[in-house]
């Protein structure tokens, strides 16, 4: 019955808007409010459980989300996003341009998570769109599916990093085998899915206000050096707090400060004032020019914001209402492959529920003593899992309305791209797990 009534909430969604045009935001505050009554939830805790569903959605989002904005703002209005955007073009080609994205977006999605990659390469996306008026959904997906696949599959991001730990998998193992399916599924997906006519016929645009219109002579825009920095800065803190996680003791001074430094709001927000100085301060710019155009791209953003915290509103409804809990009693017992059985888990908890860490607890959960009986290698497992978890996102997952929010395009488009492109890697990672058991073991 919990499972129906998630059903009718998403149809009722669509309903108001697709139907009625109602504003994303409003759309979903009301159907998780209705979704919660009809699952059970007492009336007075629905409110509770909408608070609890945006603060949990945007406690870090929201500061990856400002201060990435106002990254990308200081890379527009300087013309850095401009000269590593022509700089790529130029070493790739036109014809290229979707190679450039998604191997950008592979190189910096193993250390980023998703949210924060995005909003680091959004601003460079849509300076190359501006440059060779190519359409933006041509230009982006790529760069979107390198990041989605990178933080479905390999740790040391969340959902696998959690699986490892409960299947007693090697994080290493995991990361060396989950390369050998990412990065073919993501070229597969990023490269010749985005140019099927399936995509091309979404008509996408640029958010207004999130990029500078202007276009720069050579002479006023920064060195491809200082620009590329400042782009990629918040990626070298990142990546540093992840090798140190591996390479040195917890309790040392070194470790401390390169998990402080390396936490995505704070290495956006270090960046964001580097690039103030380099981009900003030291080619003349005052600071007050500088803070009004920070200002402005915070304002770019507000609905966006909104948008996802309704999403993550939605998500904990049905979290609370405990449809997890019933598909896990549904398929306990079934007579399946592990490899199979965890996948299947995984996606139908994240269909159902939206949320990937959920979805991939769960299935961990239920297969974890088949797991220890089977013999088979934990490290597949974790991957098994990690790409059921990926499936099939749309109006129940956070992530969805970034896509949407971002590509500015309507809900339906939005399921047609995003849901379909999730179903395609999830399925391509379960063929990459049971392609590797057949030959590991």
């Amino acid at each position: 019955m919990a499972i129906l009534i998630v059903a009718f909430g998403v149809l009722l969604l669509l309903l108001l808007m697709v139907k009625l045009k109602l504003d994303g935001f409003m759309s979903l505050i009301l159907v998780s409010l209705i979704v919660g009554y009809m699952e059970g939830l007492p009336i007075t805790k629905i409110p509770a459980t909408i608070y609890k569903g945006i603060g949990g959605q945007l406690n870090s989002l929201i500061l990856i989300l400002a201060f990435g904005a106002m990254l990308g703002k200081l890379l527009g209005d300087s013309g850095g996003a401009q000269r590593i955007a022509m700089t790529l073009i130029d070493a790739f080609g036109r014809k290229n341009v979707q190679w450039a994205m998604i191997l950008t977006a592979l190189i910096i999605g193993i250390t980023m998570f998703f949210e924060a990659g995005f909003i680091v390469m959004i601003p460079i996306v849509f300076t190359i769109v501006m440059e060779t008026k190519m359409p933006l959904m041509y230009v982006g997906l790529p760069a979107v599916i390198g990041l989605s696949t990178t933080h479905s599959f390999l740790p040391p991001h969340p959902g696998p990093s959690a699986v490892c730990g409960i299947y007693g998998a090697s994080i290493g193992n995991t990361l060396l085998l989950g390369m050998l399916i990412a990065i073919p599924a993501a070229i597969i997906v990023g490269i010749f899915y985005s140019r099927t006519n399936w995509v091309n016929s979404v008509k996408s645009s640029i958010p207004g206000g999130l990029v500078s219109t202007r276009v720069f002579k050579d002479e006023e825009m920064p060195g491809f050096g200082v620009s590329l920095f400042c782009a990629l800065v918040p990626v070298l803190f990142i990546a540093s707090a992840t090798f140190a996680g591996f390479l040195l003791p917890k309790d040392s001074e070194a470790f401390i400060l390169l998990s402080f430094i390396g936490a995505a709001p704070i290495a956006l927000m270090l960046s964001t004032l580097i690039a103030m100085y380099l981009l900003g301060l030291r080619r003349g710019e005052n600071i007050q020019s500088i803070t009004n155009s920070m200002k402005d791209s915070v304002k770019s953003i507000a609905m966006i914001i909104l948008v996802i915290g309704a999403g993550g509103a939605f998500k904990q409804v049905i979290v609370d209402a405990g449809v997890g809990k019933d598909i896990a009693e549904l398929t306990t017992g079934l007579d399946l492959s592990p490899i199979i059985l965890s996948w299947g888990v995984a996606a139908l908890v994240r269909t159902a529920v939206g949320s990937a860490t959920v979805a991939i607890t769960t299935a961990a959960g239920i297969v974890l003593p088949i797991v220890q009986a089977s013999g088979i290698s934990p490290e597949l497992m974790v991957l098994a899992t990690s790409s059921g978890s990926i499936f099939a996102s749309h109006v129940n997952d956070p992530g969805f309305w970034m896509f949407k929010e971002y590509f500015n395009i309507p809900v339906a488009q939005a399921i047609k791209v995003r849901t379909t492109y999730t179903c395609i890697l999830s399925v391509l990672g379960l063929i990459g797990v049971m392609i590797l058991h057949a030959v590991i073991g």
